[in-house]
């Protein structure tokens, strides 16, 4: 049986995520910030599988290493890392930027993945195997107004997506990306700072993607025969033709 470790596993679409690996008999590591949110989840998964939680913030790097080399030994082989923790913090052109919005998700969204990648990486060049997958986003292929450093905090994740496939090419580990369009989360409402009315309207008129696609798209990129890499996929809904295109009467 595999074991899989998920970062943002509280919500969304690492929520999911753990969901869809539990259903098809993965040894499932939760990973998150919120304590009751966790339990929770382990609760819920542990009717399906073995399941392990790691309380943790990604951007205390103290943290992140303590946590996974804390792991029981069952635990220890980690066959799959997604790095999903991720956070868009207010939409203000650059001139308006809260610096502590940009702290946060340059933390969150690249010293974050960072983090967890060095702490899990040294296991699988040990066995020269694994699979590393990155979740970008949509805003990390192109710009689009007011999305200034999250944007950047996603092409980041792209360049080191990329980066990583050439670094652990030699040792056999898979690496690749999952880049979604707009995905109905609590996403916007975090980037709104809990302005629920706002961040609803971002996905009225039409139909968004939900968190289960993203999963489904992630179990089927790691359940390739080993000599296949999916090594950079972007999913949008029907509707969303581009990061700013959207067909709100579809």
């Amino acid at each position: 049986m595999k074991t899989v470790l998920i970062t943002g596993a509280t919500s969304g679409i690492g929520r999911e995520t753990a969901r869809a690996f539990a259903k098809n008999n993965y040894k499932v590591i939760l990973c998150g910030r919120r304590e009751d949110r966790l339990a929770e989840l382990q609760d819920e998964l542990s009717q399906r599988t073995e399941v392990h939680s790691l309380l943790f913030d990604v951007r205390n790097k103290e943290s992140v290493f303590d946590a996974v080399a804390s792991l029981p030994e069952d635990f220890s082989e980690i066959d799959i890392l997604i790095n999903n923790a991720g956070n868009a913090h207010g939409l203000d052109p650059i001139q308006n930027g809260d610096t502590d919005d940009w702290d946060a998700m340059i933390d969150i969204n690249v010293k974050g993945l960072l983090y967890v990648s060095k702490a899990v990486i040294p296991g699988m060049i040990d066995r020269r195997k694994g699979h590393i997958i990155n979740i970008g986003s949509i805003a990390g292929k192109e710009m689009y107004p007011n999305g200034n450093v999250y944007s950047a905090t996603k092409y980041a994740v792209d360049a080191l997506n990329k980066g990583m496939q050439m670094d652990l090419n030699p040792y056999g580990i898979r690496v690749g990306a999952v880049h979604p369009g707009m995905v109905e989360t609590e996403f916007s409402e975090v980037r709104f700072k809990g302005d629920a009315e706002r961040a609803s309207n971002v996905y009225k008129g039409f139909e968004p993607l939900k968190p289960e696609d993203i999963a489904d798209v992630i179990l089927f990129v790691v359940s390739r025969p080993y000599h296949v890499n999916i090594a950079d996929l972007i999913v949008m809904p029907t509707a969303q033709a581009s990061a700013t295109l959207v067909n709100r009467g579809l």
